[in-house]
């Protein structure tokens, strides 16, 4: 059976960005099993949530005792980000069926958006979308499980004393110094790792979920103001 053109073109444009996928899912599957998850939760989670970002907050709020309401308000905050891709993507796949869009929309990542869209708005000849995100989705999501499985092993035979503290705020200082690209991004990191800080005491790690909202606030804010500064040129 011949394969898709578009669904390879898509698959070999992700294959640069495993480079930072694998070891992100494999710090997620360490830090899932340091949280006293069985591999087999740690997996679950893994396929049913698909959100590395989202995945090791909870593990943090796991680990701090906070409800189980703080960790979905959180987790869901955290991925609000997903509508505006679904959002951005829309126009070039408003015709599959529920069905695949379905499917397509649970295997979205911020990987799989970014090369597929620089291909979408850059692609001269007619291509077909559906098929060039899915490979790039899949080539995502595959590295993704594999290197989860690898974090879970590995966690599981590296004694509990050494800890895996580190892996969190290693974790997302890389995610918040490779989003750093403009002023409101960093107007947001700002205002919300501040507010993190001096939040820091408030119970359950609800400084935590207000960080980010007023993070989100600033970015924003910030975000209009250069709307506001481009319409006055």
């Amino acid at each position: 059976m011949k394969i898709n053109k578009d669904f390879l073109a898509g698959a070999q444009s992700s294959l640069p960005i495993l480079i930072g996928v694998i070891p992100f899912a494999m710090i997620t599957g360490v830090g899932a099993v340091s949280v006293g998850l069985t591999f087999w939760e740690t997996m679950g989670m893994s396929v049913l949530v698909f959100a590395g970002a989202s995945q090791l907050v909870v593990f943090q709020l796991m680990s701090a005792g906070s409800p189980w309401i703080i960790m979905v308000l959180t987790a869901w905050v955290v991925n609000v980000r997903f509508t505006m891709y679904s959002a951005t993507l829309a126009p070039y796949l408003q015709k599959l069926s529920t069905g695949r869009k379905a499917l397509l929309a649970y295997m979205l990542s911020d990987q799989a958006f970014g090369v597929s869209m620089s291909r979408f708005v850059s692609a001269q000849a007619e291509m077909d979308h559906r098929w060039y995100f899915f490979g790039s989705a899949l080539t995502v999501w595959t590295a993704w499980q594999i290197s989860a499985v690898a974090g879970a092993l590995l966690g599981s035979l590296v004694p509990a004393s050494l800890g895996f503290d580190f892996a969190f705020p290693l974790s997302f200082t890389a995610l918040m110094f490779g989003a750093l690209r403009d002023r409101p991004t960093v107007v947001a990191a700002v205002v919300g790792g501040m507010v993190a800080v001096m939040a820091k005491g408030l119970p359950y790690n609800t400084g935590l979920v207000l960080a980010t909202f007023l993070g989100i606030a600033a970015g924003y804010f910030a975000e209009s103001l250069n709307l506001q500064k481009g319409a006055a040129v």
